[in-house]
């Protein structure tokens, strides 16, 4: 006499009729902005640092003066956004973190950084130049940074007393850092 208890054939993934294949889209490593609640920056990236989430936090120097002393601060380039570099189908690992609010986007949809922008931005700053944030900017004279560890972004030309300044500006989160450049290392953009 055959038992009655029913067997289950273990399938294979591949065999699974009801399997949902994801666009390629949601697969694709990309560096994104999550916007942070303010002053939280540094939180985020110990927390991303903590989930290993690949992240990028650029931070200048800034020297304040108290009433009874001067103190060199460590200051998030773009307040409110730590830039983080990975699938849109792994965003859970970085929107279950406290302070962060959203990833920046468009129609509710994340919206990716330019890679080669973000990858140049981070060897640059590596580099231990001079930079700080400035005001975005939308009108004035658009050059390309030829030579340099900044070499192939494109932004702002500005003067600041006897040196030359580009303002390269991020349009998705409307945040600029200005960076000191050497008059031949830019060339206008036409």
């Amino acid at each position: 006499m055959a038992s009655s208890t029913p067997t289950i054939a273990a399938r294979e993934p591949a065999d699974y009729v009801g399997a949902v294949a994801l666009p390629t889209s949601l697969l694709e490593v990309r560096w994104y902005a999550a916007y942070t609640c303010a002053k939280h920056e540094k939180r985020v990236a110990a927390e991303l640092e903590a989930r290993e989430v690949e992240h990028f936090l650029p931070l200048y120097s800034s020297a304040r003066r108290w009433k009874d002393r001067r103190v060199t601060l460590d200051l998030p380039l773009f307040p409110g956004y730590v830039f983080v570099r990975l699938a849109l189908c792994n965003r859970l690992r970085v929107m279950q973190i406290p302070s962060v609010v959203r990833l920046v986007g468009f129609n509710g949809l994340p919206a990716a950084l330019p890679d080669e922008e973000l990858e140049i931005l981070r060897w640059g700053l590596c580099q231990r130049l001079r930079a700080e944030p400035h005001p975005f900017l939308t009108v004035g004279r658009r050059v390309r940074i030829t030579g340099g560890p900044f070499a192939g972004l494109e932004g702002v030309l500005k003067r600041k007393k006897n040196s030359l300044r580009v303002v390269v500006s991020l349009g998705l989160i409307q945040r600029s850092v200005a960076v000191d450049v050497d008059v031949a290392d830019v060339a206008p953009v036409f």
